[in-house]
C-alpha cells in the first residue's frame, strides 16, 4: 500500500472528481484511477462509487480514509522534523562513564534540556567497553567514553582531558613503594573501564604482575570504601575535587603519559544523526567551548 496511492484516493474524495484530482496532483486522470484500483485490488473492496457526475466513498472506502489520513499525516510530520530540522521533539540515548555523567555532563544536559525540553533523554551510565558495544548494537544514540572507537561507521570526538590521581585515605607524597603496592588493594569499576585498565597499567610499571581488585558499580561506592581505608583507586583528578568537600579524599597526580586520559563523544556518522543528537552535539560543542574559555 503506496503513500501516492492512498493520497490520491484522498484527494478524490475531497474533490469528488478522478479529473480535479489529477489536476490538484499535477498528474493525469489515467494515473490516478490505476492507483485507486491498485489499493482496491489490494485490499478486495470497492472504494469509489461513481454517482453522475461525482465520485463518492464507499463504506470501505470510508473506513480506509480513516487510516489513509493519518498515514499521510505523519508522512507529513516526519518529513518536517527532517526537512526543516526541528529537533524539538523525539527521543535521545545517551550513555556515559559514571565519572563523566556525575561531573562533565550536567551543565550540557541542564543546557540542552532548557533548550529542548520536549525531547524525552534516557541516560546510561556503564564502563567504557559496555557502553562502545550498545552503541555498535544500535542500542545507544551516543556514548561519552575513554579513548573513542575505531570504526569506520563511526566518528570519535575528544570532549573532555582528565588527568588520573591515585586516590588514599591519608596523605601522600608521593607514589607508594614497591613494596606497599605489593601488598595494596585497589577499587575500582567493573571489567571494562578504562579506569580499571589503568590500574593494571599502572601495577605493570612497577613490576607488580598482579594486584587485588575489589569491584564496585557506583562512584560512590568506590570513594567510600577507599576512606574506610579499603585500599586506593584511580579517578580522574576533577572528580577527586569535585567531592573533597563530601569525602575526606587524598589524592598523588599520576606520570602524565600513564594519567592522561581522553574522553571522547563518539556517534554514528552526521549523515544518520536524528535531528535531536545534532541539536545535542550543537549543545555539547557550545558548552564545552564556554567551558574550556
Amino acid at each position: 500500500m503506496q503513500l501516492k496511492s492512498l493520497k490520491m484516493l484522498v484527494t478524490v474524495a475531497e474533490t469528488g472528481s478522478f479529473v480535479a484530482a489529477a489536476e490538484q496532483l499535477h498528474t493525469v486522470q489515467s494515473n490516478v484511477t490505476a492507483h485507486v484500483k491498485k489499493l482496491e485490488d489490494e485490499l478486495g473492496v470497492q472504494l469509489l462509487l461513481r454517482k453522475k457526475s461525482r465520485a463518492v466513498l464507499t463504506p470501505a472506502g470510508r473506513e480506509l480514509m480513516r487510516y489513509a489520513e493519518q498515514m499521510l499525516r505523519l508522512h507529513d510530520e516526519a518529513c518536517q522534523v527532517f526537512h526543516q530540522g526541528n529537533p524539538h521533539t523525539g527521543t535521545l540515548r545517551i550513555g556515559a562513564m559514571e565519572t563523566t555523567m556525575a561531573l562533565r555532563l550536567p551543565p550540557v544536559l541542564a543546557q540542552f534540556h532548557a533548550e529542548s525540553p520536549q525531547i524525552d533523554l534516557q541516560l546510561q551510565t556503564g564502563p567504557t567497553a559496555q557502553l562502545s558495544q550498545q552503541l555498535l548494537e544500535g542500542t545507544l544514540d551516543c556514548v561519552f567514553v575513554a579513548g573513542g572507537i575505531t570504526h569506520p561507521e563511526f566518528v570519535s570526538t575528544p570532549v573532555f582531558t582528565e588527568h588520573l590521581v591515585l586516590v588514599s585515605a591519608r596523605p601522600l607524597q608521593g607514589l607508594p613503594s614497591h613494596t606497599e603496592l605489593l601488598g595494596a588493594t585497589f577499587v575500582a569499576f567493573r571489567q571494562g573501564c578504562s579506569y580499571r585498565h589503568r590500574i593494571e597499567l599502572f601495577l605493570a610499571e612497577n613490576d607488580i604482575a598482579a594486584a587485588r581488585v575489589v569491584e564496585f558499580g557506583t562512584l560512590e561506592a568506590i570513594l567510600g570504601c577507599v576512606v574506610a581505608g579499603m585500599g586506593y583507586a584511580l579517578l580522574p583528578e576533577a572528580t577527586v575535587l569535585a567531592y573533597q568537600s563530601r569525602y575526606p579524599i587524598h589524592y598523588y597526580s599520576l606520570p602524565q603519559g600513564l594519567g592522561l586520559v581522553e574522553t571522547h563523544f563518539v556517534t554514528p556518522k552526521p549523515s544518520a544523526w536524528s535531528p535531536a543528537l545534532s541539536r545535542f552535539a550543537q549543545t555539547l560543542e557550545a558548552v564545552n567551548g564556554e567551558c574550556a574559555a
